[in-house]
């Protein structure tokens, strides 16, 4: 099975409402989502990043990166930023799959089951869950490499993936 990391909104500005409770749980589990990336780069399986636009319609990705990279967590996005050849996917909606070029990305690559790590957990990542499943892609959720802003509903949106979406939910 041809797997794909799709690391949604991991390039985080923590410049937002919920910036701070974010950033919190981003480093605590971190060391997870530098494992994942490690992983799969090591592993030769593609990394591909999905990325909030922030409100700004120009689709400049590396623009967007250095904005992460010179924010408040910026010290832990360096291990997590794209490498060369990586694809990056300016988003505007909660899914990355929503008004994205994401699927013909991952069809290109042949992918059959994404690995799914990002921020947050509960939302954007599980919205892409969800939809990734309605096209047809098997899930994986790498709990630890997940950041959230509420454990609570962390855990509901986790349950829910795995016991109605059919979502697998990796922890450590």
């Amino acid at each position: 099975m041809k797997d794909a990391l799709l690391l949604v909104d991991v390039l985080n500005d923590f410049r937002h409402e919920d910036g701070e409770r974010l950033l919190e749980s981003f480093r605590a589990r971190h060391e997870g989502m530098v494992r994942a990336v490690r992983g799969a780069r090591e592993g030769g399986v593609p990394v591909v990043y999905a990325q909030d636009n922030r409100g700004v319609w120009d689709g400049d990705g590396r623009r967007l990166v250095q904005e992460a990279l010179d924010g408040p967590g910026g010290e832990l996005l360096e291990a997590l930023a794209p490498e060369e050849g990586e694809s990056l996917v300016v988003k505007p909606r909660y899914s990355a799959f929503d008004k994205t070029p994401l699927e013909l990305v991952l069809r290109d690559l042949e992918v059959e089951r994404l690995l799914l790590a990002g921020a947050a957990t509960e939302g954007c990542v599980a919205q892409t869950a969800i939809d990734a499943r309605e096209l047809g892609f098997k899930v994986t959720v790498l709990a630890d490499a997940c950041a959230t802003v509420d454990e609570r509903i962390e855990q509901v949106a986790l349950e829910y993936l795995e016991n109605v979406v059919g979502a697998r939910i990796e922890r450590g």
